[in-house]
């Protein structure tokens, strides 16, 4: 991997990794337009270790306050009834689905679903079950509603974006509109959501990215990795604070446009022969 290659891919995951677009996805593209080979899951799973120290950090207080809560109640029952508490269970439980299936689908994660003929058409396809999503929630619920149902669902849809495309923040407020909650609650569950599923798979991809088994994927070096890592968390700490605000105010749909537009793109540059697909 060259120098370039590493700093450019950990811009576009700090961009990329909090909006409704699929940061694996547009790795995977960027890397076959530009640098006509693919940096490889394990890379995108290191550099979003950059990412989510970002929602550690912006979010630092909700996570103490959180995790304390939790382990007070496990012995305390009176403090079980709090939202902080049941938000411990809430991600907890919702982290499942998507750690089982990614240990089950690992070798197709890593393989089959980073054919970008499937990246260009979940781009798209998500793209219309978004539109759907933003035009039909009522988004008449707040963060004090949230009930242990909107979390499986969400850690369901969540598991989705192990497929390149998909999008995890995409796939998360979908589910959220779909459950009537407001896009800034929705957000604001899918960045704590994302963290016990991405460290793990961040810490566990560490060796692998370094060494990677699949034919025509990149190298990078340790410099290169902790670089490209250090610049996903400083865009990425930005593109939080970013998308808090937009949502808040704004609908998805700049973003469906978007995701059309770009699968849209990337089909037209298959069919033309112009990027392979593997």
């Amino acid at each position: 991997m060259s120098w370039i290659e590493a700093i450019v891919l950990g811009i576009v995951q700090g961009l990329t990794e909090f909006l409704p677009i699929s940061s694996s996805g547009h790795l995977r593209i960027t890397s076959a337009i530009f640098f006509d080979q693919d940096a490889g899951a394990s890379f995108t799973a290191v550099t979003q270790l950059g990412t989510e120290a970002a929602v550690l950090l912006y979010f630092a207080k909700d996570i103490w306050r959180i995790g304390r809560t939790w382990v007070v109640g496990i012995w305390d029952s009176s403090v079980r009834s709090s939202l902080d508490y049941r938000m411990g269970w809430y991600v907890i439980v919702g982290s499942i689905p998507i750690g089982l299936l990614g240990f089950l689908f690992k070798d197709q994660i890593r393989a089959t679903a980073r054919n970008l003929w499937v990246v260009a058409t979940t781009l798209i396809v998500f793209a219309f079950i978004l539109a759907f999503a933003e035009y039909w929630g009522r988004q008449t619920r707040v963060l004090r509603d949230f009930r242990m149902r909107d979390g499986v669902v969400m850690g369901l849809a969540q598991a989705l974006a192990l497929i390149p495309g998909v999008s995890r923040s995409g796939s998360t407020l979908t589910a959220g509109l779909f459950l009537n909650l407001t896009r800034e609650t929705a957000a604001r569950y899918s960045f704590l959501l994302a963290i016990p599923a991405v460290v793990m798979s961040g810490v566990f991809s560490i060796p692998d990215v370094f060494a990677p088994a699949a034919e025509g994927t990149s190298a990078p070096s340790v410099a290169q990795m902790v670089v490209a890592t250090i610049i996903a968390f400083g865009v990425g700490y930005a593109a939080i604070a970013w998308l808090l605000r937009y949502v808040a105010h704004h609908t998805l749909y700049v973003f469906v446009l978007y995701r059309v537009a770009v699968g849209t793109l990337v089909l037209a540059l298959l069919l033309t022969g112009t990027i392979p697909a593997t």
